[in-house]
């Protein structure tokens, strides 16, 4: 359930420097780790469905291909974090990282742009 995000000054849209991510047949805007969806009345926060685009799965056998095997994701890691289900992932290439253990599971692709 999406719920307003109070004194947000900024104005979203295609080119306000923030990333597109498309889910549920709308834009949303990543930013500061929340995915904001521009409304006439303000804008709400969303979070991605878990679902079978963006399982929750543990995923041991993924290739990080898209960092080094090292990386550890957090705050401050270099990666955008993504509100998903009841966790944050980081965008990476694409697709969904999310620490688990000593690897990163693969919660699927999102759509950018």
């Amino acid at each position: 359930m999406a719920h307003n995000h109070e004194g947000h000054d900024h104005n979203h849209g295609p080119k306000c420097g923030h990333t597109a991510i498309q889910h549920d047949g709308h834009t949303d805007y990543l930013h500061d780790g929340h995915l904001h969806h521009v409304t006439p009345t303000g804008i709400e926060e969303h979070v991605l469905p878990v679902d079978a685009t963006n399982p929750d799965a543990c995923t041991p056998a993924h290739d990080c291909g898209g960092h080094p095997k090292d990386h550890v994701h957090g705050p401050g890691c270099g990666h955008e974090a993504v509100p998903h289900g009841d966790h944050v992932d980081y965008l990476v290439d694409g697709h969904l990282h999310h620490p688990h253990g000593d690897h990163c599971d693969d919660h699927g692709k999102v759509q950018t742009g």
